[in-house]
């Protein structure tokens, strides 16, 4: 196969029988999932279509017959990433005590500076684990993200929700977001499909990614791990009901205020449009805890 540059961590297919060379990982990808095997699949399948930085899985199980990991396509792209070259981790994570704490246990098991918690109903266009890696060493940031995107809403052009949208100029700096935070407008532009409609009147750089100011990012987040674990993670887990959401809010605004975040466009990031696993969301992880923090 000929190339130009260095050789990708990705093998190609014609090495895929020879003995894989370990690659110390850039960045743990770190996958949360439950009930969801087709989605979880096509997940993956967007994983094995990364060539850099060299990663790693780990598919943290939460179904309670691990049906999710045993699902004959997951397993087939399972199989995919380890010839590739990838080691794939898959762990039976139960009992179920909340998202929150799923993410801490993810965390937990990780050990690379990058983590990538990516939920499993995101397709992950080809290059977009290399943006975000580079944009995170380049920003010198806490996090950053790229929104998953509702295809369904391509035709569906929302003007008044993209407004918000104001690009980082110079260096990110540290925010600090609340409920009543005016900054929290910046969340409508990550509904339907905002982002892709942004980025048709938006230059992007040469590096191939704009950074820009938001007010949370879900479902494919990129960590500097350090900055994460030194503002608690999801340490707060065992604050809230099992049945939440926003954890991932409340533990982005801790490391947000410390060391500033962005999002990137293009997104390069799909949202599955599947049904929720998280019907119940009448407890906000972000409300709990701030009150419990006496409103800091």
């Amino acid at each position: 196969m000929s190339t130009s540059g260095p050789e990708p961590s990705r093998r190609w297919s014609g090495d895929w029988s020879r003995p894989v060379v370990p690659q110390r990982p850039v960045v743990d990808v770190l996958v949360p999932t439950f009930d969801r095997p087709a989605e979880l699949a096509v997940t993956l399948a967007g994983l094995a279509a990364q060539d850099d930085p060299p990663f790693r899985v780990t598919i943290s199980d939460q179904s309670d017959d691990g049906s999710a990991h045993h699902a004959p396509a997951v397993e087939a792209m399972v199989r995919v990433l380890r010839a590739q070259g990838r080691e794939v981790r898959v762990v039976q994570h139960l009992p179920r005590r909340g998202l929150a704490e799923h993410r801490q246990f993810l965390l937990d098991s990780s050990a690379a500076e990058q983590v990538l918690f990516l939920d499993d109903d995101v397709w992950l266009e080809p290059g977009t684990l290399a943006r975000l890696s580079d944009a995170l060493e380049r920003l010198g940031c806490g996090f950053v993200g790229t929104a998953p995107m509702g295809l369904s809403f391509l035709d569906d052009r929302r003007p008044h929700q993209q407004t918000p949208f104001e690009p980082w100029e110079g260096p990110v700096q540290p925010e600090r977001l609340r409920d009543d935070s005016p900054e929290i407008a910046r969340a409508s532009l990550h509904g339907a499909a905002n982002l892709v409609h942004v980025a048709e009147r938006v230059p992007v750089p040469r590096e191939g990614w704009l950074p820009y100011k938001i007010a949370w990012i879900g479902a494919c987040t990129l960590f500097r791990r350090s900055a994460l674990v030194e503002s608690g993670g999801f340490d707060f887990w065992h604050l809230l009901p099992p049945a939440h959401a926003g954890e991932d809010v409340a533990a982005q605004w801790r490391v947000m205020e410390r060391r500033g975040a962005a999002g990137l466009l293009p997104s390069g990031a799909v949202h599955l449009e599947a049904p929720t696993t998280v019907p119940d969301r009448t407890v906000e992880a972000r409300s709990v805890i701030f009150t419990e923090a006496g409103g800091s």
